[in-house]
């Protein structure tokens, strides 16, 4: 008999109940007496210092879900309701799961999004990239806010900016999403607290008003995926037989998928399971609520969050993807004595189990609601009923409380352990600040680039089709009183660039030369955001977003053709033999096709429909200089061949270039399967890539293949719909990974 299992439970006597709960050690004496003498329940003096004008405390029925198997672990499941059916439906489903083999649940990163919301700035588009520029200094600061959560592996992580230009109603507002993993906390007063501490560096570096700061409860960087596959054998009964009721779920289901109006009332069954255990374990299940309900219509039209279909073999498969962020520490999950039990039942060791185990239960609870449905029925008018809980901090007397909270408030800071870890630090360490933004200094930004087909055949004069990495390289320039000095500390080159005998920073210096500012002392600084040598056109990016940045500096207005004419010279110095791909995408930062020869064509292409790409980028260095020259070394030993392969090269390339403009991406992807074997032909692709395409093509993607010079770097999957599976495939194998939407 499994941990989870009690045959009969519900027919014992609550003495009874507990007597087995304390025989299998799931609970100790200590909490056998507490149950059974009602000492757990929360009093009325603990409840008036949780929230405002308490007159009483309500009771809901604490009592478990049975039968849980998930993640190959068997549970038992604390959950806090006053709806019988949900209990009994629970347990019941549950045993079915268990039946055919459990579910599988899975949370692969766990973050929460704080939003800064800075109203009115000087210049949108200059603020979001004064806010790119300043990433790291952000990330610090927000880190030393809370320097505990950092050392345990958690805090901030990232930063992106969103810009909404004016309307006729509302200012310009750039929005700060502010990415932070909390570990085991809930983390709202957490990530609170980091967003306040960002707020006077954002406005000296946009020049706008930070106005709210707060988190987000859409915690779609937290993602749980629920699976299940049911034998038609474990679902009989009743008269029915299991492909009759396999077929009702199935039917209830799609009805879900395609009306709101059902699909409120499903996801409302799925949420009967999920809130009872949420508060069970003291979360917040409003905001797992209202961050379900925001997934659910996040593409604009509200929908089912779970689907069940049949598979191949029969059976019935339900999947749930759901928004869950749930802490297992804190100072509210000590505040009520019944969650302590709750944990010791649960057995859990840490919030992501925690959070995989509350998808399955949720995805139990839809499939006894569908399975009711799609046989004898189900009662209507299910009671909701709400209940409150604010943060109280483990063990604190009532006297100390009050201090803890004025203090909050004083600080803005949430325990007083917190609060006095923070204090030792501000004593102990001098206060850090972002650098504040140079009111002389001048910012400006290029394009990555992926090159989709054509790579190597268009420096023979063939076409190839690019689109953008948008903001790939931001550089900063400002005056100085020394030489001209140039700086890419994220790739660690700041040193070897200022050398006299590097090929590339004697063009560039040509190039000041050639704009007359050579005579001029200033420092660039440039904050790439793709990494070094990897086929994403970093060289290029960063020798039009200096050039870029020395035309608007020293307001000598080129314009784009000229800025990527200059780059050009830079890239030929790079790569020895360059396209001019590189530079062009750079500049003009629009999806295009080039061709150099006979004579320079650039056309401009449109992606009438979305469709997204998932960049893998390998752990080998590719060096495009030693792959064209190895190309075309191969080119002259045996041109005709390669004169032959560089026809269907462009063969595909044009076929390539009518299904986008027709819309047609699962032709525009044969075209890339097959540019990846002319690549191959041409020896640029490598163990590596191919691995890494064969993952992406495992995974959905419509078309997958090298991009860039090859023999290491990059490859780019094309993903018409979801790039999950693409993207976490590849991370999961040690990738790292960026995507890009057109």
């Amino acid at each position: 008999m499994g941990k989870g299992q009690i045959p009969g439970f519900y027919k014992l006597s609550i003495l009874e109940r507990l007597k087995k709960l304390k025989d299998f050690g799931k609970i100790s004496e200590d909490d056998f007496k507490a149950l059974l003498e009602d000492r757990h329940l929360l009093s009325t003096q603990r409840a008036d210092k949780m929230i405002e004008n308490v007159i009483g405390v309500m009771g809901l029925p604490l009592g478990l879900g049975l039968n849980f198997l998930v993640n190959d672990k068997d549970y038992m499941v604390p959950l806090v309701v006053e709806e019988p059916s949900i209990v009994a439906g629970l347990s019941s489903a549950a045993k079915v799961f268990k039946g055919s083999g459990g579910a599988e649940s899975f949370l692969e990163e766990s973050l929460l999004i704080g939003q800064v919301q800075i109203v009115s700035p000087k210049n949108s588009e200059d603020a979001k990239t004064a806010i790119l520029f300043n990433k790291s200094s952000l990330l610090e600061k927000a880190n030393e806010a809370h320097p505990r959560m950092a050392e345990r592996g958690g805090g901030a992580k990232d930063i992106e900016v969103r810009v909404f230009e004016p309307t006729e109603d509302q200012p310009a507002m750039v929005i700060l999403h502010l990415l932070v993993d909390t570990c085991d906390a809930m983390g709202a007063n957490v990530v609170n607290t980091m967003c306040e501490s960002l707020a006077h560096d954002l406005e000296a570096l946009t020049e706008g008003r930070v106005f709210l700061r707060i988190l987000s409860n859409l915690a779609d960087r937290s993602i749980v995926k629920t699976k299940v596959e049911i034998d038609t054998n474990e679902l009989k009964g009743k008269g029915f037989r299991g492909d009759e009721v396999r077929d009702g779920v199935i039917l209830a289901s799609q009805l879900a998928e395609i009306d709101p109006y059902r699909a409120a009332t499903h996801n409302k069954g799925i949420m009967n399971g999920i809130d009872p255990l949420a508060i069970a374990t003291g979360n917040d299940w409003r905001a797992i609520e209202a961050s379900a309900h925001a997934f659910a219509a996040k593409t604009g039209r509200y929908k089912s969050l779970s689907k069940w279909q049949a598979t191949s073999s029969g059976k019935l498969q339900g999947t749930l993807e759901i928004p869950l962020k749930v802490g297992t520490k804190g100072g509210s999950l000590g505040a009520n004595e019944t969650i302590q039990i709750s944990q010791k039942l649960l057995g859990i060791t840490n919030a992501k189990e925690l959070a995989e185990l509350m998808g399955a239960v949720g995805l139990a609870q839809n499939f006894a609601a569908l399975r009711a449905l799609a046989t004898e029925g189900i009662q209507k008018g299910h009671m909701s009923l709400h209940s409150r809980s604010v943060a109280l901090t483990a063990g604190t007397p009532p006297k100390h409380f009050d201090e803890v909270v004025r203090k909050l408030k004083e600080s803005d800071e949430i325990t007083v352990t917190k609060a006095k870890k923070i204090l030792e630090d501000l004593s102990s360490k001098t206060n850090k600040t972002v650098a504040k933004k140079n009111e002389h200094a001048t910012i400006a930004t290029a394009n990555g680039k992926v090159i989709l087909l054509g790579e190597h055949a268009v420096v023979y004069g063939k076409p190839a089709v690019a689109v953008p990495i948008k903001d790939a390289v931001i550089t900063e320039i400002s005056d100085s009183d020394g030489r001209n000095e140039l700086e890419v500390p994220a790739w660690d080159l700041d040193g070897r660039l200022k050398q006299s005998n590097n090929e590339w920073w004697k063009s560039l210096q040509d190039v000041f030369e050639t704009l007359g500012v050579s005579n001029k002392k200033f420092n660039l600084r440039v904050k790439p955001n793709i990494p070094a040598a990897v086929g994403l056109g970093g060289s290029a990016a960063i020798a039009v977003s200096i050039i870029r940045c020395v035309s608007k500096h020293f307001k000598l207005d080129l314009t784009d053709p000229e800025i990527n004419d200059l780059a050009f010279v830079c890239e030929t110095a790079a790569h020895g033999t360059a396209s001019g791909i590189d530079n062009t995408i750079a500049t003009f930062g629009e999806p295009l096709v080039y061709q150099r020869e006979p004579s320079m064509k650039i056309e401009t292409l449109k992606f009438d429909k979305p469709v997204s790409l998932v960049i893998g980028i390998s752990n080998t260095p590719s060096l495009t200089a030693e792959m064209v020259a190895g190309v075309r070394a191969r080119w002259k030993e045996n041109t005709e061949l390669y004169e032959a392969l560089f026809e269907n090269f462009e063969k595909v390339a044009r076929s390539g270039i009518s299904a986008i403009r027709s819309g047609d991406y699962q032709t525009l992807g044969e075209m890339m399967n097959i540019n990846q074997g002319l690549l191959s032909a041409i020896q640029v692709s490598s163990p590596e890539l191919d691995r890494m395409i064969e993952i992406a093509r495992s995974q959905g993607a419509i078309g997958a293949k090298v991009t860039g010079a090859g023999g290491g770097g990059s490859m780019v999957a094309l993903c018409e719909e979801k790039t999950e599976p693409v993207a976490s495939a590849l991370s999961n194998k040690g990738f790292k990974v960026l995507q890009v939407k057109l």
